[in-house]
């Protein structure tokens, strides 16, 4: 199975323990996710809130590049996933919004990579190999903004109440919990510029997270694992309560069902570490 694959900024970066798990897994699934050569920025999230041009010619340049390799585009990040199908909707319609002066036709799939992990075909290679089912592990699916909306631009089917990481974590054995705040904004870049609101929308999910009786929160996005596992400290200080709770990458519940050696190594990365919880769980 072989698809082109946009890793976007984050992943040698804030996010490294989402690349390496999604190279630890691919590469264990037999899945060959190909890095598009020559691939830019997409523009997120500077681009969309300050020049309308450069928000569509920037991600329409790497997807001329992929449709020259006519494979499907995958993509790990929802702000990334979200800008390239904003730019693929403007420039194939009748009447074009925008002359970023790219021949995009539309030609492939842009795919996030839950959406492409959710795939029928290789659900069932998956559950062949689940190795440490992840029982008694209690989860909340975490999606944000990005992954499922607006549905004029995902083109997602159940965007109010998505289950694509609910059905996964399933898959792996895991107990999945139901909550109303899996598709609430976390504040996203908001981090750089009003912090008191990031620090409020994240205290919410949080609580809610906590209320619901999880375990943990796994998400598929970078921003928003970062938002949620960096602040839990400050925010837990100003509100007189402690907050500890794990957030994945579903990629690293996956590697971690799936048996593969590298987990501890992308555990030790999270400010609020995950170790204790899967050893009190007898996961590792």
């Amino acid at each position: 199975m072989k698809a082109s694959f946009f890793p976007g900024c984050s992943l040698e970066g804030t996010a490294r323990e989402y690349g390496e798990s999604i190279d630890a897994v691919s590469g264990f699934l037999g899945i060959t996710l190909e890095e598009l050569p020559g691939w830019t920025c997409c523009g997120a999230s500077a681009a969309h809130c300050t020049n309308e041009f450069l928000s569509v010619s920037l991600p329409a340049r790497n997807l001329l590049l992929a449709e020259k390799l006519k494979h499907d585009l995958v993509t790990p990040c929802a702000a990334c996933f979200s800008r390239l199908k904003a730019a693929e909707k403007a420039l194939t319609k009748e009447s074009k919004e925008i002359d970023a002066s790219t021949p995009v036709r539309g030609e492939i799939k842009i795919l996030h990579l839950l959406e492409f992990f959710s795939r029928d075909d290789l659900v069932e290679v998956m559950k062949a190999q689940v190795k440490r089912p992840l029982s008694r592990l209690k989860v909340v699916s975490y999606y944000g903004c990005l992954i499922v909306r607006p549905p004029q631009i995902t083109d997602a089917k159940n965007w109010e109440d998505p289950q694509a990481l609910d059905n996964l974590i399933s898959l792996m054995g895991g107990e999945t919990i139901f909550w109303p705040y899996k598709t609430e904004c976390c504040g996203g870049s908001l981090l750089l510029t009003n912090l008191d609101i990031v620090r409020r929308l994240i205290g919410r999910i949080l609580d809610m997270a906590q209320e619901a009786e999880a375990d943990c929160i796994v998400t598929a996005c970078p921003l928003c694992q970062a938002n949620l596992d960096t602040r839990q400290e400050e925010i837990g200080k100003a509100k007189g309560i402690k907050y500890d709770l794990p957030i994945f990458y579903f990629t690293e519940l996956l590697g971690l069902a799936f048996g593969l050696k590298d987990t501890r190594k992308w555990f030790r990365r999270h400010l609020v570490d995950p170790r204790p919880l899967l050893k009190a769980k007898k996961l590792i």
